[in-house]
């Protein structure tokens, strides 16, 4: 049982990479090897895939018009805030699951 839980814990630290394609070929065979044998790790795995699929199908849904969310920052008097939001994430500006992982996103 105890072994199990090493390599749970290694497949956990590698998982990002895994998902992103960028994982050592060695030790993604190594993954999958593993992957098929634990139930638990497939769940991890699938639900963090789900995660990242809903992340990017929100980033790519439109949002509020622009005169609708002009007008709702007028009435909550943060309209300085319309002239200063040039961030608005898109579909292609969405972080990998590594950098996500890392922390690299910024903030």
């Amino acid at each position: 049982m105890k072994e199990k839980k090493i390599a749970c814990h290694q497949l956990l630290c590698s998982i990002s990479e895994y998902i992103d394609g960028e994982l050592d070929p060695a030790l993604c065979e190594e993954l999958e090897r593993h992957l098929c044998e634990c139930e638990d790790c497939q769940i991890v795995l699938d639900t963090t895939r789900k995660t990242i699929n809903l992340y990017h199908t929100a980033s790519e849904e439109e949002g509020v018009p622009d005169d609708v969310r002009q007008r709702l920052f007028k009435c909550l008097n943060l309209e300085d805030y319309i002239h200063h939001r040039t961030d608005v994430p898109v579909a292609s500006d969405a972080p990998a699951a590594s950098e996500v992982k890392h922390g690299k996103i910024a903030q």
